[in-house]
């Protein structure tokens, strides 16, 4: 059985402990937001399958947080909510959420609900993989790169670029590392090739308002900054 991930943004701490203790005996691994000011960065490394997420928190509700998920990733979200008008429901559907459970809430009604949208959303379908630095996403499964407000298609060469470097993102990566990467994707390319690459997916980047975000160290290679 697949271990899936679920990732709970929950400013009640008793109800966030409850419902963890009570996911890992069903055998799911499960992350805790820690900084309710800003989960995007906690959302990445948790590279979760499944998202809870209460509606009233501290700083920014729920609806802010399931929008700034939605621009990276397709994971599914069950808002969690004492705020069970209808409203609240219309909201959460529109905001990008994909099921609503007022509070309180039964937890085997809630894992049955865990169940069956993990089955809906996995059985057939990849998940998304999404990289961070820095604030910028890269989604790996649809070659975009998101940054604030703006969200970048990508170029296979391109994609293929930036993820070496963000997979890197403490080292240097050679020349010679990167364009036997893009050989691999089938792209024969060399030294001058890999340059007009660069510079072109830079000049894209700094559009978007990441300005030096691709560092040349002279010599040697490529690093993110």
């Amino acid at each position: 059985m697949t271990m899936y991930k679920i990732f709970i943004v929950e400013d009640d701490e008793m109800i966030a402990a409850g419902l963890k203790r009570h996911l890992e005996n069903w055998g799911y691994k499960v992350t805790c937001a820690q900084d309710l000011a800003n989960i995007m960065p906690e959302f990445v490394h948790a590279a979760p399958q499944l998202v809870l997420m209460d509606i009233k928190l501290p700083f920014y509700n729920g609806y802010h947080w399931c929008s700034k998920i939605r621009k990276v990733s397709k994971v599914p979200i069950i808002f969690l909510s004492s705020a069970a008008d209808n409203m609240n429901i219309v909201m959460a559907v529109n905001m990008g959420g994909d099921d609503f459970i007022a509070k309180p809430f039964d937890l085997d009604v809630l894992t049955v609900k865990i169940q069956a949208m993990l089955r809906r959303s996995y059985d057939f379908v990849s998940q998304s993989v999404v990289l961070e630095h820095q604030g910028a996403m890269l989604n790996l499964t649809e070659a975009t790169l998101t940054y604030g407000t703006e969200k970048l298609e990508l170029t296979k060469n391109e994609l293929r670029i930036l993820q070496v470097l963000m997979e890197n993102k403490e080292k240097v990566v050679e020349r010679d590392t990167l364009m036997t990467k893009l050989w691999e994707s089938d792209s024969y390319i060399d030294e001058n090739t890999l340059s007009v690459n660069v510079n072109r997916l830079r000049k894209k980047l700094e559009h978007a308002g990441l300005v030096d975000f691709i560092q040349t160290k002279k010599g040697i290679g490529y690093r993110v900054g």
